[in-house]
């Protein structure tokens, strides 16, 4: 009976991390790859390279970080919330899902 536990967590752990899969969003004509941090942080590729990192702040605000000092820098920008909103809207593809059905 020891193992139902494990193997329940076993099974949480792996339904989390499936949820902080990167994925890809477009806004426009700019596709960008978002890679989750966790607590609400992403670390964000445009056109394939390393761009910013965003942490949400409010149902509405994004916040772009400081990457010397990982701090939130305090400064509304149009492209962080619009690429926080395409983050809160996007679903996973439903093949994605049913891959985790295996």
């Amino acid at each position: 009976m020891a193992k139902l536990p494990q193997q329940k967590d076993f099974y949480l752990c792996k339904k989390i991390s499936a949820m902080q899969e990167p994925f890809d969003i477009e806004i426009g004509p700019i596709n960008y790859s978002v890679f989750p941090e966790g607590n609400d942080s992403y670390t964000i590729f445009k056109e394939g390279k390393e761009y910013i990192q965003i942490q949400k702040d409010t149902s509405s605000i994004w916040l772009k970080m400081d990457y010397k000092t990982e701090l939130p820098i305090f400064e509304e920008d149009e492209e962080v919330n619009a690429i926080g909103q395409a983050i809160e809207n996007y679903l996973p593809e439903p093949e994605d899902e049913e891959e985790d059905g295996l």
